[in-house]
C-alpha cells in the first residue's frame, strides 16, 4: 500500500508515505487505491481510498489535505484543513501543525516530500517538468523557511515518477530547457526516434534541490511508467488510449 523513504522514516515524530495503487476499493482502470478526486472514478470510492491513506498515517480522513494542482510554482501553508470546494490552486503544501497531512497527487510527475526535523516543518510538492522548471521546489523551501525551517536541515525525498528511460519528449520541449540554460542539456539523451530525446525528470529535480541548498536528497528510483503493478501512469494510459487513469498520493505529517 505504501513505500517509505529511508531518510524520512528515520526521523522521529514524522510520518510519510508514497502510496502505491494497491490496497483500495476502486476497480477497472482505477484499481485499486486511486486517490484522484479529479478522475472519473466513483467519488465515494476515492473518498474511501483517501480515508485508508489517512488511517495509514494516523490521521482522520479530513486531515489529509491536498490542493487543486495546476502545474504552478505556488506553495501554500496549511494551518487548518480545507475542503475540496475551497482548496487553493497550488502545487505544494507546507505545515508546522501536528496532525495535518500535506498531500499531493501524481501519475508520472514527481512527488517530493520535505522535512526539517529540528524546526518540525514538513512539506509536499507536485513537481512535474513545468513545476520543477518554474520553481515549485524553491517556493516550497521558501514557505518552509517562513515557518522556521533551515535549508541545511531539510531532508527531501523524490518518490515514484516517470524516469528517463520512459520519458520521450520532442524538440520544442528540449529547446525550452536549452534556451533557459545550455547546461540543462545534461538532463537529456537521444531517443531512438529522430527529433526526440529522453528527459531525466528526477535528475532535474535533484539539481534544482541542490541549487536551492538542499544537501540531503533521497531518490527512490522508481518508475511509474514501467511498474504497472504498483503505479498509475498518465503517459502509459495515453499510449494505450485509455479514457482515464488513477492518481497516486504522497503525503507527510507531523505526528
Amino acid at each position: 500500500m505504501k513505500i517509505e523513504a529511508a531518510s524520512l522514516a528515520a526521523l522521529p515524530g514524522i510520518r510519510h508515505a508514497f502510496f502505491t495503487r494497491a490496497g483500495g476499493v476502486s476497480s477497472g482502470l482505477y484499481a485499486s487505491l486511486n486517490g484522484g478526486m479529479g478522475s472519473n472514478d466513483r467519488l465515494e470510492d476515492v473518498a474511501e481510498n483517501r480515508a485508508r491513506m489517512a488511517h495509514a498515517l494516523g490521521l482522520a480522513p479530513d486531515r489529509l489535505v491536498a490542493c487543486w494542482q495546476v502545474h504552478s510554482a505556488t506553495a501554500v501553508t496549511l494551518t487548518e484543513p480545507w475542503t475540496r470546494d475551497d482548496a487553493p490552486q497550488a502545487d505544494a503544501i507546507v505545515t508546522a501543525s501536528p496532525g495535518l497531512g500535506a498531500a499531493v497527487t501524481v501519475a508520472d510527475c514527481g512527488p517530493v516530500l520535505f522535512a526539517d526535523p529540528e524546526a518540525r516543518v514538513v512539506g509536499a510538492a507536485h513537481a512535474g517538468w513545468k513545476g520543477a522548471f518554474g520553481g515549485i521546489l524553491e517556493a516550497t523551501i521558501a514557505k518552509m523557511e517562513a515557518l522556521g525551517a533551515r535549508r541545511a536541515h531539510i531532508r527531501a525525498a523524490i518518490g515514484p515518477l516517470i524516469r528517463q528511460e520512459s520519458y520521450e519528449v520532442g524538440e520544442d520541449f528540449l529547446a525550452r530547457f536549452l534556451d533557459a540554460d545550455r547546461s540543462f542539456a545534461r538532463f537529456f539523451r537521444a531517443a531512438e526516434r529522430p527529433g526526440h530525446a529522453l528527459f531525466d525528470l528526477p535528475g532535474f529535480i535533484a539539481h534544482r534541490l541542490a541549487q536551492a541548498g538542499i544537501v540531503h536528497v533521497e531518490d527512490l528510483r522508481l518508475d511509474t511508467y514501467q511498474d504497472e503493478a504498483r503505479f498509475f501512469s498518465y503517459r502509459r494510459a495515453t499510449h494505450r488510449r485509455e479514457p482515464d487513469y488513477g492518481r497516486l498520493v504522497a503525503a507527510i505529517t507531523l505526528a
